[in-house]
């Protein structure tokens, strides 16, 4: 892999996670608990696979090498992992997909308590361009039912914002240990939810199956090739040219099932996507 190259990996790899919202949406009957619990399998091993041929190591080396940040990791990771999930299931699309793509501003927000980052001019104007986005789209929804969902959204990119501070403040290489445990702990939470307040774990055949290529192909491939090239180019690079899955996921779904975006999802979203950028360029200036 060399520089060249790797804005190409990083685009497929954020192709393959923007399906992740259309296999959502086709599983039928089963509902967010089943799915986390059979998504979480096929992305623990290829998860573990792709750290293992990244960092050289076996399994069992692997295995030996987490430690107690790995593990905070994991925690967040598994917050944010199960909230995305029922995001996906309590609201449109364009809106979870939009209010996800806030992480970097909250990481910018969170940067600055937990590091003492202290946010420059351009970071606060993010901030109030992220603020003003989540407003517009979130706002029609007061009344449509899809409220909760845009909470579950907003609780999802903290969770993964906390998760990118914490691994900021550790100075880990990748979050690849983070994001194994983080599906391992998805399937405990998945298996004791489900059997307490769910409907237990039988699903059809077709749900199960799109809940495995859920967690093999677009968390498993996707974050395999985000990670193999991340290291070539600068963080901030990496996180605009990933925002391509919060495009194409809304684009999926309207293709293949009908269901269009709305005016103000677009509007919020654009606002959104501006606010991310601006917090990429200052970072670009800055280093």
């Amino acid at each position: 892999m060399t520089s060249k190259y790797a804005p190409i990996s990083i685009l497929f790899g954020a192709l393959c996670m923007s399906f992740a919202a259309l296999l959502v949406r086709l599983i039928q009957n089963a509902d967010g608990f089943q799915i986390l619990f059979y998504r979480g399998f096929p992305q623990c091993i290829m998860v573990m696979i792709v750290a293992c041929v990244i960092r050289r190591i076996s399994i069992k080396d692997f295995f030996i090498s987490i430690d107690k940040t790995d593990i905070s990791l994991g925690l967040a990771m598994c917050i944010a992992f199960s909230f995305y999930i029922f995001a996906l299931l309590n609201t449109s699309v364009a809106s979870a997909l939009f209010i996800l793509s806030i992480a970097p501003v909250f990481a910018a927000v969170l940067s600055w308590v937990i590091i003492g980052e202290i946010p420059t001019k351009r970071t606060w104007l993010a901030i109030v361009c992220a603020i003003i986005g989540v407003t517009v789209m979130v706002g029609t929804d007061l009344t449509s039912g899809q409220l909760i969902g845009n909470l579950f959204a907003m609780i999802s990119a903290l969770s993964f914002a906390l998760m990118l501070v914490m691994a900021r403040k550790s100075k880990k290489s990748d979050v690849l240990t983070g994001n194994f445990l983080g599906a391992c702990f998805a399937i405990i939470l998945a298996t004791i939810l489900a059997y307490t307040n769910g409907d237990g774990l039988v699903i059809p055949a077709k749900d199960m199956w799109l809940s495995f290529s859920l967690g093999a192909f677009t968390i498993g491939i996707g974050i395999a090739f985000v990670a193999w090239a991340a290291p070539y180019l600068p963080a901030p690079n990496v996180g605009v040219l990933v925002l391509l899955e919060s495009v194409l996921a809304p684009i999926w779904v309207w293709i293949f099932l009908g269901l269009p975006m709305k005016y103000q999802e677009i509007s919020g979203g654009m606002i959104i996507l501006c606010a991310v950028l601006i917090l990429s360029l200052q970072k670009n200036i800055k280093h």
